[in-house]
């Protein structure tokens, strides 16, 4: 009841409010709408009560309740969920492999490309493959491998073909060990 009869007054003083901006802002406009007839508060009433319903509905209470729909059966069977397969590495030709030691680099220095070397690329020296030439390292003691870029020239060290980048040794797997027994094919330009 108290919230119709402030509702009432806010409508009177909005009312002198728009009387006093529109009527050119005369004072007399605004008292003029100030002294307009209060209106009584209505009375409060119960809100109309809902018509009765002929057939009880699903959520009547103390009765019982209709079958729900039927689940539908489908012709087709339920699909499962197939694991994706993975990407397989791309397929290289490969021109030429061996077997030999390898060890790896981490120093800052120019490499015989004139590029900087980066010791968190997966790049390799050797001493006669052109440069950038992409060849598959792989670990003989885990079977790890990893495809690295050919952009230096080395190592000297006797019995070693292939000194790989931190990284790249890192992916095989021979950090601990730091000379280990690798196979290495030699894989077609794409």
């Amino acid at each position: 009841m108290l919230l119709i009869v402030s509702g009432v007054a806010m409508a009177v003083l909005a009312a002198g409010a728009f009387a006093l901006l529109s009527g050119g802002g005369s004072a007399e406009s605004a008292q003029a709408a100030q002294t307009a007839p209060q209106l009584t508060a209505p009375q409060a009433t119960a809100p109309a009560a809902d018509p009765p319903r002929a057939a009880p509905t699903r959520a009547s209470r103390g009765k019982t309740r209709s079958p729900g729909p039927a689940p539908k059966k489908s012709a087709k069977p339920a699909k499962t969920a197939k694991p994706k397969p993975k990407k397989k590495a791309p397929a290289y030709k490969v021109l030429k492999s061996g077997s030999c030691q390898a060890s790896y680099y981490w120093e800052g220095q120019m490499t015989a490309s004139g590029e900087p070397f980066d010791p968190s690329e997966l790049t390799a020296a050797h001493k006669t493959l052109p440069m950038g030439s992409k060849v598959r390292v792989t670990n003989k003691n885990n079977g790890r491998s990893v495809i690295v870029r050919i952009n230096d020239r080395g190592p000297y060290a006797g019995g070693r073909c292939l000194d790989l980048s931190k990284a790249a040794m890192a992916e095989v797997g021979g950090t601990g060990a730091g000379v280990i027994p690798v196979r290495y094919e030699v894989l077609a330009r794409r």
